[in-house]
């Protein structure tokens, strides 16, 4: 016997009155998949005052330049926002600021002039990455040059140090303190002959500010990339555990944490090796340049940037990084090291710096044992989003329903047209081969509860291709 009850939210079944009554049911209307706009969130260090609080409020931004007004030109958060936008102008950014940690010591560095040019030439100094260039006219002295090199750094509103001048000295000291000062590369060289230029690198920087009340405060908003600028055990724990506290499934805000790594392999996978999560992802690129923050921003905003979760990020370009000298250069043996202990490879082809293979930093089980469940980073954003798929069909169709013998199956049979739709996308795979396994059954304990298993074959990245060749004479 078909089912002849019709259930209605707004008209009641105790009407006399006469009369037509209509409402409306929007509960079946959707039936496409979710989209999947990714919410990109960047805590950094800021250099405007904060008024004594450790952090500023979340701010949706657009534009660097509002960043800068907002937390200070040369501040890291300003620079992030720039290399961010730089690499996905469409990217739906939030920023919060932090304040200096309360024993933080900014690093300094300095450049040394000495001699006098017998000819004209020029003076080019790159902090960061960024040139700072002067012409030098015959004649001019050590010292008169500093103090124009300081004036110039001084103007340079997005500069990330402040340069003050003895004589022929520009000291110079990082805006934000911390060991994140430490990161800020110096170089130069000067064209004109009787004047050298020496570089003391950027060094003593101590205490980063800290992340873990910042992201507290935003613990009830839903990111789904979140980007630390440091690459300290203290902020990666942090960072880390705020993850697996928003990604449970009571806590339904799934997300993925960003970081950059330029240092060597070995220190590389030490760092990699205690996080060992698959919610946390570390770019590496040996002897960059940039910052780790610059690193983290720009391959956030790539990753931003592709909402398909199963599509793999090879190849992709990551702007704002300067191509760095063959002596970095990872051998073959050193890429796949980084492949097997939780390092995403940045690799230069072209004279472009690229992702060679986004994967996680989870290499290891609890029992400490080789597990590359978590390997690459589209398996769990692919799964974060199955999740979204199958829980918002069930919240649009089933939010005041009663449990009776027929809503199993009802619920089974939504979840199973969701798997369809994702077979469709190419998300997952084998929906018919693993549908037997589909379960959804009364909880044996709550009478209020239902329980599912859901299979999800996640479509896998094309990686590698191995070719044999058949000689034939």
């Amino acid at each position: 016997m078909s089912n002849t009850h019709i259930e209605f939210n707004q008209i009641p079944g105790s009407l006399r009155k006469p009369g037509v009554y209509s409402e409306y049911n929007t509960s079946g209307a959707v039936t496409a998949l979710p989209v999947n706009p990714q919410e990109v969130l960047i805590i950094a260090p800021q250099t405007t005052e904060l008024n004594r609080v450790a952090f500023s409020a979340p701010v949706k931004l657009f534009s660097d330049v509002e960043a800068e007004k907002i937390f200070g030109g040369g501040s890291v958060a300003h620079l992030m926002v720039r290399q961010a936008l730089r690499n996905n102008a469409n990217i739906r950014l939030t920023v919060i600021g932090l304040a200096d940690h309360s024993a933080g010591v900014a690093a300094t560095g300095s450049f040394t002039l000495s001699g006098s040019a017998s000819h004209a030439g020029t003076l080019t100094a790159m902090i960061a990455g960024q040139r700072y260039e002067l012409a030098i006219s015959k004649g001019e002295a050590d010292s008169a040059l500093a103090t124009r090199l300081g004036a110039l750094i001084n103007a340079t509103l997005d500069s990330p140090v402040k340069a003050s001048v003895q004589e022929k000295v520009v000291n110079l000291t990082a805006k934000c303190k911390g060991e994140i000062g430490n990161e800020i590369t110096l170089d130069g060289e000067i064209t004109a002959e009787g004047l050298n230029l020496n570089t003391a690198a950027m060094n003593g920087g101590e205490k980063n500010a800290e992340l873990a009340g910042a992201l507290a405060s935003v613990a009830g908003s839903h990111f789904h990339i979140l980007v630390s600028p440091f690459s300290d055990t203290a902020n990666a724990t942090a960072l880390r555990e705020h993850l697996e506290n928003i990604s449970a499934p009571t806590a339904k805000k799934p997300a993925i944490g960003v970081m950059g790594w330029r240092g060597t392999l070995a220190t590389g996978t030490t760092f990699t090796s205690a996080l060992n999560s698959e919610r946390l992802t570390v770019a590496w690129y040996r002897g960059a340049i940039e910052s780790n923050a610059m690193l983290a921003a720009g391959y956030a905003a790539v990753i931003a940037g592709e909402e398909d979760p199963a599509r793999p990020l090879n190849t992709l370009e990551i702007k704002g990084l300067t191509v760095v000298g063959s002596q970095f250069v990872p051998t073959f043996s050193e890429f796949n090291q980084a492949l097997y202990n939780g390092l995403t490879p940045l690799e230069v082809v072209n004279h472009r710096v690229r992702i060679m293979r986004a994967i996680t930093t989870y290499t290891k089980s609890a029992t400490n044992t080789d597990d590359p469940s978590w390997l690459d980073l589209t398996t769990l954003r692919t799964l974060d989003y199955v999740r979204k798929a199958i829980e918002q069909r069930i919240e649009l169709r089933f939010p005041r329903s009663k449990l009776h013998a027929r809503i199993p199956q009802k619920v089974r049979s939504e979840i199973l047209d969701v798997l369809y739709r994702l077979e469709e996308a190419e998300i997952i795979e084998n929906v018919d081969e693993h549908k037997g396994k589909l379960l959804v059954v009364r909880n044996g304990e709550d009478v209020n509860r239902l329980d599912t298993v859901v299979p999800a074959d996640v479509v896998n990245g094309l990686h590698v291709v191995g070719n044999r060749i058949d000689l034939i004479l």
